[in-house]
């Protein structure tokens, strides 16, 4: 049978595109449909536009940190509004790019929604188009609590797009998401209150990473209500009360003039996608895939955020060129879901690869050894200021193989990342151990601890 397409993506995030373009070098005919802008949530309303809030929300303390060094002191306010348009040109700069490498590589983009007709055909708007192979990489979508007065609040795609700077602000919720917008709006200027459920931000990372990163979110004037549920969201003029009840007592209000559910987690987009039309399985929302992200369809895969992966932009990159590879380069490849480093744009920042310390305990028990270091780096001596960096090994001492590192500081992801090589070379302790470090630097306590 001839098809419109030999693939046809439905969906033009980081992942989609990847695949695309991959596929197109080995010369098939490739489609691809995006509703929105292209680049996804990665470019659009994630990684990108988040971490260069992150810089911006650096400037004043690198401004007090410089009177240390002998600079005169600098008295300096933000332009919100500039601010925001620069981060949002920028996102508009990288969509042409992405539209430019998408016609280089002959992909033919189609806008609009796209939806499953069945097994071969999709229809987009009123277009309808059939393909040989389907890639579904439509990501993921914020999610918001189901409580009295939700439609106050904000979600983590509002925050780029906020008009005028929240002078106090409640942050629900302790993921990563949550906790770097926390961070970001706290150096920027504004008071932020973060309500969580548990007794930590951060639940699935490593205890001593999660209580570095707290505690010193709190240093920097953060406040952490742990413990607490939220019950109703109320707007009185242009401020909000937000109802909590922490550790069971009477119920207690936080008033501020903007709420974000930033941290309340994401789910699949997986909803008017046509499933229903094909044998295609889910498991809470998300595209279950084989080790080839083929789905129950023999002829549509899926990738990214969408299926019951991990949720990060290079592992959606690599599962889409890995399926590339795969179905139309003749190089049969899976993607490896060991030893995937990820980084937390927090202030303090942490990074982190391979297993926490609890989850080695789990598997290998009284085998695993743990190294810690815990220290001022010397960039603060001057500043005279307390802040801290972490780091920390967890070894199985019968084979000496480091299981995991994690990191709370500054530059903690540029470090992570070359040590996260290592780790997935399967790098022993002693090969740490026999690496001469550079001094002076925060990244040689790595190989040097005992």
């Amino acid at each position: 049978m001839n098809y419109d397409f030999d693939l046809f993506v439905i969906g033009a995030g980081s992942g989609g595109i990847a695949t695309a373009r991959r596929a197109a070098e080995y010369g098939a005919k490739v489609g691809i449909a995006e509703f929105d802008r292209l680049g996804g949530t990665c470019v659009n309303r994630g990684c990108v536009p988040k971490k260069l809030m992150v810089y911006a929300s650096h400037f004043p303390g690198l401004f007090s940190d410089a009177v240390g060094y002998g600079w005169g002191s600098v008295t300096s306010s933000l332009d919100w509004e500039k601010m925001i348009n620069a981060v949002n040109n920028e996102v508009t700069r990288l969509n042409g790019i992405y539209q430019r490498m998408l016609d280089n590589s002959q992909v033919e983009v189609i806008q609009g929604y796209a939806k499953l007709v069945d097994v071969h055909t999709i229809k987009v708007g009123e277009r309808q188009i059939t393909a040989d192979k389907i890639l579904i990489a439509v990501g993921g979508y914020p999610t918001k609590l189901n409580i009295s007065g939700i439609e106050h609040a904000i979600v983590s795609d509002d925050m780029f797009h906020l008009k005028t700077q929240p002078r106090k602000m409640v942050i629900l919720g302790g993921g990563y998401i949550g906790s770097e917008f926390a961070c970001i709006m706290n150096g920027l200027g504004t008071e932020v209150t973060q309500i969580i459920r548990g007794d930590m931000i951060l639940r699935g990372f490593d205890h001593d990473l999660r209580s570095e990163i707290q505690q010193g979110m709190s240093n920097h004037g953060i406040n952490i209500v742990s413990h607490a549920q939220v019950s109703a969201i109320e707007k009185e003029g242009e401020i909000f009360q937000v109802k909590f009840r922490q550790d069971g007592k009477e119920e207690d209000t936080v008033i501020v003039d903007a709420v974000s559910l930033a941290a309340l987690g994401r789910k699949p987009k997986t909803e008017n996608l046509g499933l229903e039309n094909t044998k295609i399985q889910l498991d809470q929302g998300a595209i279950m895939v084989d080790e080839y992200s083929r789905t129950e369809e023999e002829n549509i895969y899926a990738v990214g955020d969408c299926t019951n992966k991990i949720n990060l932009t290079p592992v959606a990159i690599n599962e889409g060129r890995a399926f590339a590879d795969t179905v139309f380069g003749g190089k049969s490849r899976t993607m490896s879901y060991e030893n995937v480093p990820t980084a937390i744009f927090t202030t303090p920042e942490a990074a982190t690869v391979g297993l926490t310390e609890e989850q080695a305990r789990e598997k290998y028990g009284d085998a695993v050894k743990v190294y810690r270091s815990r220290f001022r780096p010397m960039y603060y001596t001057l500043a005279g200021k307390e802040e801290k960096t972490m780091m920390k090994l967890v070894v199985e001492q019968t084979s000496d193989l480091v299981l995991g590192a994690h990191m709370v500081g500054n530059n903690a992801a540029e470090i992570i990342q070359g040590i996260a090589i290592a780790i997935k070379m399967g790098a022993t302790k002693a090969n740490f151990d026999a690496t001469v470090g550079i001094h002076p630097s925060s990244a040689e306590e790595f190989v040097t601890m005992r």
